[in-house]
């Protein structure tokens, strides 16, 4: 891992996206970067090495970029949580509140490991809403979520309410303007 890399250059910045006054953090940027996404698997790997994981749910769809080098790396089964409707086959789902209207999210029935401790990936944690959605979503599949990883963090959305015991790790944080 390059140690002193300074992931916050590598994160594009782009003001009134997706509206007036909000400042949109742009993980395309780190994609874009091999050495900023190298970075972050490698932290990611160093951060979770020593787990005890049986999977790990990635959410759609950047998340899936972040858990999948994680799985190859630690040799874990990589469980998708997607919207509804976009997976084959017998699936368990959860709706969940946005700030304006709902969602729904699905997972593999058979993909998810009984009683397995399992970590859940996205590549930014907002409002904690999809993520809180997928861990309960977990639960009812009959696994055991263990911890949320992102790449960016906003706490100052106050992801943390939603999230409420659910240990939360994150590269980076931003706290506003």
């Amino acid at each position: 891992m390059a140690e002193g890399f300074n992931l916050d250059d590598a994160i594009r910045k782009v003001p009134d996206f997706p509206k007036p006054g909000i400042l949109f953090y742009d993980i395309t940027s780190v994609l874009a970067n091999p050495d900023a996404f190298r970075y972050c698997v490698d932290s990611m790997v160093k951060l979770y090495k020593g787990e005890r994981l049986a999977a790990v749910a990635a959410v759609e769809s950047r998340g899936f970029l972040f858990a999948a080098p994680l799985c190859e790396r630690l040799g874990l089964p990589l469980v998708l949580v997607r919207k509804k409707g976009k997976l084959p086959g017998k699936t368990i789902g959860k709706r969940y509140e946005l700030e304006y209207g709902q969602a729904e999210i699905e997972m593999h029935a058979a993909d998810i490991p009984q009683g397995g401790r399992v970590l859940i990936v996205d590549d930014l944690i907002a409002t904690g809403g999809t993520v809180r959605a997928a861990a309960d979503l977990l639960k009812e599949g009959g696994a055991q979520p263990i911890g949320v990883f992102a790449v960016i963090g906003l706490p100052f959305l106050d992801y943390a309410a939603a999230v409420g015991d659910l240990p939360v790790r994150t590269l980076i944080e931003y706290y506003g303007e």
